[in-house]
């Protein structure tokens, strides 16, 4: 590893950590530093409970909420990209955000805010949506495992997988026309996308599976590295191609199913952030490049999560008017200047 890879990582490490701390500092609501600490670290937390329930029951989750789903999409955007060759390819390219949504709308829209599942377990609220959202993914993701197996080229798995998100927009179209307005209103603000929803109790199971989806995709760095180099090549060095398509396919399924259910669909992450990485690296290699997008992923997230907060303001902004500030230019740079860059080689 150069000299120059290796500040890169040092200084996104400490970027991390210093955005991780920013936000347990910064809110809404105005919080002495020492009194942060405090709260963090057993201190004197001067007998106020208000802000004791802040720091620990708000903004601790939610900041690590948001570097892992930063994390997790980056990486899905990443996995994307390189089996696809095609540098706009993106976690809810394939559907798989469309068909989590396609779960909420019917909680939300047609079974009203709660449903029985299998008749034993009554299931209500937030953890309702949860598990809608990540049953309609797997359901999405299923059909085009299926396909994958059935169509060889790439592209065209890609335009099924348009489709497939067509198809499911078109349900929920559906849905929103025959619901009433108030619920299609709470339909819209979760798909704004929201770091603040998964809670201390829900935290456990959502670092589970983000990190069981991320510690899978290192796995596949070999794999993806041949990938570049073409599926006839990658087939040479042993590779077996369709095997390593489904599980990509999987992984990425899993990351995107976990953030999008957790957290509503959060856009440009996992389209932007393979793209900052490979331009601060300079390179392909999946060795150096999944780390570094797991890091960036991490750094972006957090500074949107920032963004939201309104300085001077009790207010927040809905996460999904943040991330296009962040990831609309670096998509802009991408096609403008594709030709001088080379990302698949």
């Amino acid at each position: 590893m150069s000299q120059n890879k290796k500040i890169f990582f040092i200084l996104t490490g400490l970027t991390l950590v210093a955005l991780f701390a920013a936000n347990l500092i910064y809110g809404a609501v105005s919080i002495p530093v020492d009194a942060v600490f405090g709260i963090l670290f057993g201190g004197d937390t001067s007998g106020n409970a208000a802000w004791q329930h802040i720091v620990i029951q708000s903004r601790l989750p939610q900041s690590v909420t948001a570097m892992l789903a930063g994390a997790s999409l980056a990486i899905s955007g990443l996995l994307l990209q390189t089996l696809f060759k095609n540098p706009l390819a993106g976690p809810s390219i394939l559907g798989i955000s469309d068909g989590a949504n396609l779960g909420v709308a019917l909680v939300m829209m047609f079974f009203g805010n709660s449903f029985n599942l299998f008749s034993l377990y009554s299931l209500g609220g937030s953890l309702a949506m949860i598990v809608a959202a990540f049953i309609g993914a797997c359901l999405i993701l299923g059909i085009i495992i299926y396909f994958s197996t059935k169509v060889t080229n790439p592209v065209m798995l890609l335009i099924i997988g348009i489709m497939v998100g067509y198809l499911a927009s078109s349900v929920i179209s559906i849905l929103n026309y025959y619901s009433t307005a108030d619920r299609v209103q709470a339909f819209v603000m979760w798909g704004m996308g929201n770091f603040a929803s998964v809670s201390n109790d829900r935290l456990p199971f959502f670092v589970s599976f983000s990190l069981a989806g991320l510690l899978l995709s290192a796995l596949l760095i070999k794999p993806l590295n041949a990938l570049l180099l073409g599926e006839a090549y990658a087939a040479n060095l042993g590779v077996k191609v369709l095997r390593a398509r489904v599980i990509i396919l999987m992984y990425t399924g899993l990351l995107t199913a976990t953030v999008t259910a957790y957290c509503g669909p959060v856009a440009f992450i996992g389209l932007a952030v393979p793209h900052i990485a490979r331009l601060m690296l300079g390179t392909s290699n999946h060795t150096l490049l999944f780390p570094a997008t797991v890091l960036t992923g991490a750094c972006v997230a957090l500074v949107c999560n920032l963004l939201t907060v309104i300085p001077g303001t009790d207010s927040v902004l809905p996460l999904n008017a943040v991330t296009p500030l962040v990831g609309a230019p670096v998509i802009i740079y991408v096609i403008i200047n594709r030709k001088n860059i080379h990302y698949f080689n």
